[in-house]
């Protein structure tokens, strides 16, 4: 089950914030070599920089939180029980859980407000509830992902996605 979601976030997630990152590489390529050979830029190039770079952090952010890749304080780890550590990291998934669905149900409100004023970027005139409904829909995504580990407990690190018997083929 866990390796399951692990390969949807893979495929879904990850896939996506890769075509994101990939396409700013070469958006930046192609308008820095237009304002350097052509002496013209592409309009509201920085304006999809900026929309691409949501996709790729908040893309990426499920699946960082599933994997536990984030940042953690470990320092004092070997001086608390596992049974302790356990019930820590169930309470901090409890925590993220709560504050990443406590961000998502705002950036909804505030998606809701921006489609409700009509607001677009400057250049583009691209709308921005969307790209705010994206990002609500990825943090209450996060948010569940944590709180199936208040439940289970993470794959253990270094895991593969894959079932054994498939991983064990040559």
């Amino acid at each position: 089950m866990l390796a399951r979601i692990e390969r949807l976030l893979n495929l879904s997630t990850g896939a996506v914030a890769a075509a994101a990152l990939f396409a700013i590489m070469w958006l930046t390529l192609f308008d820095v070599g237009g304002r350097k050979f052509l002496n013209n830029s592409i309009t509201g190039a920085l304006e999809l920089t900026e929309i691409l770079m949501v996709v790729v952090i908040f893309g990426a952010l499920p699946l960082v939180s599933w994997r536990g890749e984030h940042v953690v304080f470990d320092s004092l780890d070997r001086l608390i029980p596992p049974g302790l550590q356990r019930l820590q990291a169930r309470l901090v998934h409890l925590v993220c859980t709560g504050v990443f669905g406590l961000f998502a149900w705002l950036l909804t409100e505030r998606a809701g407000r921006f489609a409700e004023y009509g607001e677009t970027t400057v250049q583009l005139r691209l709308p921005m509830a969307p790209v705010a409904w994206v990002m609500a829909a990825l943090l209450l995504l996060t948010a569940l992902l944590h709180l199936v580990y208040v439940f289970r407990p993470p794959l253990p690190a270094g895991h593969e996605a894959a079932p054994p018997a498939e991983a064990s083929r040559p």
